[in-house]
């Protein structure tokens, strides 16, 4: 790393705050391209970095068929333009213009960390960068970087054009200005911010892994079925959608991911059953696969 320039202060936002105009977003699979579709909806235009050629195509394809599906579900714009708005690239230096870059890659401490010092080496000291992790302790991220008090997590949640929650996570480095304005940009989102301290899997994610993996272990117990037990949270509990479906369409091996580093973090009450291991290794991932708790390949299957 080299030594940090001066940097702006963080300016104060007012009611009147949009998103950023140009946003970039490293990472362009279901997290990555709902987030950047998020943000095209909200008037930026987007810059989305994927490793190769074939990524960042199946990515563009991806972030146009939400584009085609908002409209068609009654979203006032034009699809057009929306599309016009959205780069795909496969090097960072398309990000040089950003004024606020998240990184969407996997739940991997290296290679966010690698993401993230590459990405600040593209940006001019007054850009704001984002994490989307979901369990990576915000402080051990800034680890990565010459500027964190530029850094903010933001944890958007699958699938994000459905989701209207987004937490915003604060670490010790982070400037004090920066929550507010990011809160403001998850409003211009036409979503509800809950800023949170950094801390192993924040409030969502730590309170919804500890449910899915109890829901699990109820089934390798033959307790119920997986259907069986969803349905107890959502009319018992007026969950919308049951723990076991909601890692299905999570994705199974993004909760073992997660399972595994909260484990490291807080312990015993976070370790994997045996069949969420089993799952994953036999390809079992959920929606993304066809097949996990549920049969995703069935056509009245709902998401």
């Amino acid at each position: 790393m080299t030594t940090a320039p001066h940097t702006a202060p963080i300016p104060i936002p007012s009611v009147e705050d949009a998103v950023p105009s140009r946003v970039g977003v490293l990472g362009g699979g279901r997290m990555g391209g709902g987030i950047a579709h998020a943000f095209l909806l909200a008037g930026a235009y987007v810059v989305v970095v994927e490793r190769d050629t074939t990524s960042a195509d199946a990515a563009r394809e991806r972030i146009e068929a939400s584009i085609d599906a908002s409209i068609a579900r009654g979203f006032e714009g034009d699809a057009a333009i929306l599309k016009q708005n959205l780069t795909v690239a496969t090097s960072v230096t398309a990000f040089g213009a950003c004024r606020l870059v998240i990184e969407a890659v996997p739940e991997s401490l290296d290679l966010k960390l690698e993401a993230l010092d590459t990405i600040e080496q593209q940006l001019p000291g007054d850009a704001v960068i984002a994490s989307n992790t979901s369990s990576i302790p915000l402080s051990q991220l800034a680890e990565a970087l010459d500027r964190p008090e530029r850094f903010i997590g933001l944890h958007f949640f699958n699938p994000v054009p459905a989701s209207s929650l987004i937490e915003v996570v604060v670490c010790d480095s982070t400037d004090p200005a920066l929550p507010e304005l990011a809160a403001s940009w998850v409003r211009a989102l036409g979503k509800t911010p809950v800023t949170v301290a950094d801390a192993p899997g924040f409030a969502s994610s730590r309170l919804g892994v500890a449910l899915a993996l109890e829901a699990i272990r109820m089934v390798e117990q033959g307790v119920a079925t997986p259907a069986d037990i969803d349905l107890a949270m959502e009319l018992g509990y007026r969950h919308p959608t049951g723990p076991l479906r909601t890692t299905d369409i999570v994705g199974l091996d993004v909760r073992l991911g997660i399972a595994e580093q909260l484990e490291r973090d807080l312990g015993s009450n976070f370790t994997p059953p045996q069949l969420l291991r089993d799952m994953v290794a036999a390809g079992k991932l959920g929606r993304k696969s066809g097949q996990g708790f549920y049969d995703w390949t069935a056509k009245d299957t709902s998401a």
